[in-house]
């Protein structure tokens, strides 16, 4: 009795206070963009969102494991209570007490480095109501590109980008192959630049996670700094847990991570060492951790495969379970580039490069749900119920998965991520995805954004195949492809906990961002 009367007073409270962080999140105000913990911030993205608190409320009811989100045990008591929730309820609302904007009339003092004759002050932050406002902004107007004056000397220019009317662009930094970005719990870009060859191969790889703070708020990213050196083969990268995993070679490391760091505070080890089978061209491993604290890892196959039943388990999504290897979750992938989970509905997808040439075929590049169990395919059926036409005998593809959205192959759809709500319609509450373009040409080089479904996560239905319906997925960004090979290629894409997206481009090296003008 004691127990049901715990869990009704838990929905009363904690409802309410979802009740009041809805209504202030909607109405426009900030998530709390956290410089330190923050009690609730289940990913660890320097954000405490809905999708946060109602993980939160599943954990102090006993439906979901306080590991899907450890933040939100605030006291690290090893339960989440009512208090915890009413921590994160506030954090949400108004951030932490560390996290609060100085005014203009706070001038942040820098530490002498040397002991010079006269100590340097770091710049006071940019004061302005907008992003789009900083100097050296791209704006998108209706009647054409007005650049913000002002702008730092010597930065790519950006007015080939073919933008919605209403949005901006801005030059962030460079990092040569950057192949991975991902946001720290204290605001910092992350970006793993390796050396390995791919088929994409941009130049000027560091082997190396690096960091692009923005100290003084200008909108360009400070002096990098090496954060993890002598990793040539490194893509995926990922905070939780209070740390960040990455990736090396075959191997899943984590080293301790506190909000701030920017060299590491302890040491790494090893999570896994996925080598069920290990492709020398596909070897990223992309991952991300579902809202129930599974951490899910992309493997890669081989363009060569033969057909065989049963096929055995190359390319595929495994998770970490504490195994030496991981466990297997789907199948039937060729090069899972990406993995990327939704915050709120435990729902994870991934990409999907498929057979090269076969569109003719029936083939198609994927963005598909992760699902215990499913095969997707590959290497003898293109989707399901659809063979490829050259195999023989004839294999049965009645039990392959049906993708959730379909692109031409050689679109290359390279990674994505997910806005929740805070750019204006029509543009809110989609998948943002890369399109890499066809190799040699980069042909179809672009982003695209895919609907999904706010209330369930679900990635609603589109394609850019031949006869298809485009559906749920419209053309975001363009102005890669115009034959000149000048601009490099959408590579990768990360939201910022402040809502601006960041776009990485691992051929030129170039990191920008974009945003609405009234964010």
């Amino acid at each position: 009795m004691g127990r049901v009367a715990g869990i009704d007073r838990a929905r009363r409270a904690v409802g309410a206070g979802l009740l009041c962080a809805w209504m202030g999140l909607a109405s426009g105000q900030a998530v709390a963009e956290l410089t330190a913990p923050c009690p609730g911030d289940c990913a660890g993205d320097g954000s405490v969102t809905i999708g946060d608190l109602v993980v939160g409320v599943n954990i102090a009811l006993g439906l979901q494991p306080v590991s899907a989100c450890s933040p939100m045990d605030s006291n690290d008591n090893g339960s989440v209570t009512v208090d915890d929730l009413v921590r994160a309820v506030s954090a949400a609302l108004d951030g932490c007490p560390s996290s609060r904007t100085p005014t203009a009339s706070q001038t942040p003092t820098a530490t002498p480095t040397t002991a010079p004759p006269t100590p340097t002050v770091t710049p006071s932050p940019t004061v302005s109501s907008h992003f789009c406002d900083l100097p050296g902004s791209v704006v998108t107007t209706a009647n054409g590109l007005v650049v913000v004056p002002g702008g730092p000397a010597g930065t790519p220019d950006l007015s080939f980008l073919q933008l919605p009317v209403g949005f901006c662009a801005h030059y962030y930094g460079h990092v040569g192959n950057a192949r991975q970005l991902r946001f720290a719990p204290g605001g910092e870009l992350f970006v793993a630049s390796p050396t390995t060859f791919t088929t994409g191969n941009g130049p000027n790889g560091q082997a190396a996670i690096v960091v692009l703070p923005d100290d003084d708020h200008d909108g360009a990213a400070d002096p990098q700094t090496t954060f993890l050196a002598g990793l040539p083969s490194t893509q995926g990268l990922l905070f939780a847990n209070r740390s960040l995993y990455y990736q090396d070679h075959t191997k899943i490391l984590r080293v301790p991570y506190t909000s701030g760091d920017r060299t590491p505070s302890g040491q790494s080890e090893q999570v896994a060492n996925i080598t069920v089978y290990n492709s020398i061209l596909h070897w990223p491993k992309t991952l991300d951790i579902a809202d129930d604290g599974t951490i899910y890892v992309g493997n890669g196959g081989d363009e060569g495969e033969p057909c065989i039943t049963p096929h055995p388990f190359h390319g595929g999504i495994l998770k970490l379970d504490g195994s030496p290897g991981g466990a297997q979750v789907a199948k039937g992938f060729r090069n899972p580039i990406s993995v990327r989970c939704q915050r709120g509905h435990n729902r994870c997808y991934a990409l999907e490069l498929t057979r090269d040439y076969s569109t003719s075929q029936g083939g198609r590049e994927k963005v598909v749900p992760i699902r215990q169990g499913d095969d997707w395919g590959f290497p003898c059926c293109a989707t399901a119920n659809v063979p490829f036409p050259d195999i023989m005998p004839v294999p049965d593809c009645t039990g392959v998965a049906s993708e959730s959205d379909s692109f031409i192959v050689g679109n290359t759809p390279f990674d994505l991520d997910y806005e929740y709500g805070r750019w204006p319609a029509p543009w809110d509450h989609r998948v943002y995805v890369p399109l890499h373009g066809a190799f040699g040409t980069w042909q179809g080089a672009r982003v695209v954004a895919i609907e999904y479904d706010p209330a369930t996560g679900e990635v609603l239905e589109g394609s850019t195949l031949p006869g298809g319906s485009s559906g749920a997925l419209a053309e975001f960004a363009s102005g890669w492809d115009d034959g000149t090979h000048a601009h490099g290629r959408p590579a990768n894409v990360v939201f910022a906990p402040d809502g601006r997206l960041f776009l990485g481009n691992d051929f030129s090296g170039d990191i920008v961002w974009i945003a609405p003008v009234d964010l």
